[in-house]
């Protein structure tokens, strides 16, 4: 007998969009929660357009479907409903009660003209979980306000530590290469929503959880924080120096490039063995970690003509048996041919049937293709992460969730003739 998913007790409303929101229903519906996706009639989901680039019909066209829908929103059921309308937030407010948890990045206070917002629907349904996702949270000076990753990435510090130092080539303040702030925000509301769950299992109720980007933003930085707040010295961009320890970069190859993380003095030595350079560890100014990172320029003068002496490939041959972390700059494509990427299994495909936009009145389904995501990277022996549902088109299950309400085939048609999905 097949063990039942971790969360396949749990039922999800998922009124969110773009990243942040999505994400975290994702991480709920690989753990097996039923979520269901609530999308605007005709437009749905602002990501569903952010293209290019777009999915590839069988015959290797570009659909109207960007990739970046498919990122984070796997395994859901989607409909689409006008929830400005009495009849859509009436159904809104039938599945928040049959529902045990919801999760909205409305601006503040946007969901209360519809009452739908936590107090609302906790009337109705005292144990549900309210999860707010927003910039800037639901009090202070910036509530209002709405809230990007980039805004928050530029806000929070996160920039200002990031990109190559001020007066070196390419200097300035950079953002993160992906929304790296509204992914962190989708984690750790996954881990408040699972933790309010918990309580319920004492308390019996629901709660309202309040994530703010801008708090994740200051959250994740991590030692760069700890050091400002506790010294008062302001951290800098230093590209992909380490400011607490040494060596730990990118350095020139006979080939390209390479990264040595080298975390302590054991690191250290067996490295300097290794170059052919076991000297270097017992330099008086190199024989600590702290002592590397104030001498860091003399350091890496002496290291650069050696490392360029190899390839990239020839240096983490040399260094892999010998525990020292060394390893390639891979470009995507690099990286998903690894063979450990390989080996992890971290793509995943899932089967598609796109409908074709010039015979869209007819409803006719084009073949199959397969859509690519990552896999998810929670690994669980006993109740490990599902795959059942390839990141639904546009209103795909309104049907099913609607007849699942108890209404019938005329009444969800005289929904869909009114506008209301």
């Amino acid at each position: 007998m097949t063990q039942p998913a971790a969360l396949s007790h749990l039922k999800v409303l998922d009124l969110s969009r773009v990243l942040a929101g999505p994400w975290a229903t994702q991480m709920l519906a690989d753990l097996g929660a039923d979520v269901i996706k609530v999308e605007r009639p005709g437009a749905g989901d602002d990501t569903r357009h952010w293209g290019p680039p777009f999915l590839k019909d069988a015959d290797g066209n570009d659909t109207d479907q960007a990739t970046y829908f498919t990122a984070c929103n796997r395994n859901k059921r989607a409909i689409t409903l006008d929830m400005a309308q009495p009849e859509g937030q009436a159904l809104i407010r039938q599945m928040a009660e049959q529902s045990d948890i919801l999760v909205e990045n409305f601006k503040v206070g946007g969901l209360k003209q519809y009452g739908l917002d936590f107090e609302s629907l906790k009337a109705v349904n005292p144990r549900l979980i309210y999860c707010s996702v927003t910039g800037f949270g639901q009090n202070g000076p910036y509530a209002e306000r709405a809230g990007y990753d980039l805004m928050i990435q530029a806000m929070s510090g996160m920039m200002s530590i990031t990109g190559q130092a001020d007066g070196t080539p390419g200097g300035g303040p950079m953002r993160i290469g992906v929304a790296l702030i509204d992914i962190l925000t989708g984690i750790y509301a996954t881990s408040a929503i699972l933790a309010a769950v918990e309580a319920r299992h004492q308390t019996g109720l629901g709660q309202h959880i309040d994530m703010a980007l801008l708090d994740v933003g200051m959250a994740v930085l991590a030692n760069q924080a700890a050091g400002f707040l506790n010294t008062g010295n302001v951290p800098r961009r230093q590209g992909n120096t380490h400011p607490s320890l040494a060596p730990y970069q990118t350095f020139d190859t006979a080939d390209g490039s390479m990264l040595l993380a080298i975390g302590n003095d054991g690191q250290f030595a067996r490295f300097c063995e290794a170059a052919g350079h076991s000297g270097w560890a017992q330099d008086a100014r190199f024989t600590s970690n702290t002592l590397r990172v104030k001498n860091r320029e003399a350091l890496i003068a002496l290291m650069l003509p050696v490392t360029r002496s190899r390839n990239t490939a020839a240096w983490i041959t040399l260094l892999e048996d010998k525990a020292v972390p060394c390893g390639p700059i891979n470009d995507m494509a690099q990286a998903f041919a690894d063979p450990q990427v390989l080996a992890r299994g971290l793509v995943v495909k899932q089967p598609v049937a796109h409908i074709d936009k010039a015979l869209v009145a007819t409803d006719h389904v084009a073949p199959a293709v397969n859509i690519h995501t990552v896999a998810s990277p929670l690994r669980l022996t006993a109740t490990p992460p599902v795959l059942h549902r390839a990141p639904p088109r546009l209103g795909e299950h309104t049907d099913e969730v609607l007849a699942a309400l108890g209404l019938d085939l005329p009444a969800i048609e005289g929904l869909r003739a009114r506008g209301v999905v």
